[in-house]
């Protein structure tokens, strides 16, 4: 019975190129009969009805042989190696990178770029504080040491100042105590005062001796005339001490007052005194204090200096180089030059509370 295929065995196959494998070894088939004859020594069973034949099938067309007399080439091998095996190149697919999402990355960058920043930032600012701090305290040590090098110019200067102030300049002082100083008149006497400041009702108050004014005064004449500069001035005697030989004058006129010295008078300090002796006006004279002496005829201490005085002295001021009273000329010795006698101008002040 033909099946419509050529039994392979007979059928030439053309050489084809690439690796051959050897066959296998056909295997011998058992004869036939061989098996039934296995089974004969066996008990046979009995036969069973046998089931009906199935209906035939049709026989279909077998399908047609390949032709193997085409020429044909195998697929070329991808790899040298022997036994390996790749796809076709035509089943190959490119497998395409998968990328990243770099807008993540690059905030992530920039981020990191702004931290960095801000940090460095901090520390530069940090930096600038600390020697912002450290220029602070140098300039308030340098401040601190100016100001000290500046109170000490300015004692320096004071001092320089009062060693000036205190150089003894005779034009200066008359200069500046003789607008203050007049002629006195009472009666048939006449003597010397000076304002010592405004009075408390108006006008001037002024100094003198109390013998200048004593006859007058006595007699219950208060009147007395200040003379300066061709000029007659009205004054009142207000009040008077004769222990302390100090009279207290006031006129309604206003006049610049001299200041008192607010310290004692010592031995060595050179005065200038003003004064009109024997109705000489303004007539100024320069000498040193040679002591502070107790006078038994005196309700206090007198101060002895060396200044030329004469009749008409009495009442005149005793002035310092600061331009300041220390005394009021009031005697000097008879038969003897160089010694004159002065009531500190405390006595005077204490007793009428007026300087």
């Amino acid at each position: 019975m033909t099946s419509g295929y050529d039994d392979p065995r007979s059928v030439a196959v053309p050489d084809i190129p690439g690796p051959r494998h050897a066959a296998p070894e056909a295997q011998a088939l058992p004869a036939a009969g061989a098996a039934d004859n296995a089974y004969a020594a066996e008990d046979a069973y009995a036969a069973e009805d046998a089931y009906p034949a199935e209906e035939a099938h049709a026989v279909s067309e077998p399908p047609p042989a390949p032709d193997l007399s085409t020429s044909w080439s195998p697929a070329k091998a991808t790899s040298d190696r022997p036994g390996s095996w790749a796809p076709p190149a035509d089943q190959l697919r490119r497998v395409t990178p998968v990328r990243r999402g770099w807008p993540g990355a690059t905030a992530l960058l920039l981020v990191l770029l702004l931290a960095g920043l801000a940090g460095f930032q901090t520390y530069q600012i940090r930096q600038l504080t600390t020697r912002l701090a450290e220029v602070d305290q140098r300039l308030a040590r340098a401040q601190g040491a100016d100001a000290d090098r500046f109170e000490l110019v300015e004692a320096r200067a004071a001092e320089l100042e009062r060693q000036v102030g205190a150089a003894f300049d005779p034009e200066a002082i008359a200069t500046a105590v003789l607008p203050s100083v007049f002629r006195v008149s009472a009666g048939r006497f006449t003597g010397t005062a000076f304002a010592v400041g405004e009075s408390a009702g108006g006008g001037t108050d002024l100094l003198t001796n109390y013998h200048v004014v004593e006859p007058s005064y006595l007699a219950g004449n208060r009147r007395v005339f200040l003379e300066r500069d061709g000029e007659r001035i009205e004054a009142a005697v207000v009040a008077v001490d004769e222990d302390s030989d100090v009279a207290q004058l006031r006129t309604d006129r206003s006049f610049p007052g001299l200041p008192p010295a607010p310290d004692e008078v010592k031995s060595g300090q050179q005065i200038v005194v003003v004064g009109a002796p024997l109705g000489l006006v303004d007539s100024v004279t320069t000498g040193v204090v040679s002591a502070l002496r107790d006078a038994d005829d005196s309700a206090g201490p007198v101060i002895q200096f060396d200044a030329p005085i004469n009749p008409g002295n009495s009442g005149g001021p005793v002035i310092n180089s600061s331009k300041q009273v220390v005394g009021i000329a009031t005697a000097k010795a008879r038969d003897a030059e160089g010694i004159g006698l002065a009531v500190p101008i405390r006595t005077a002040c204490d007793v009428f509370e007026i300087c």
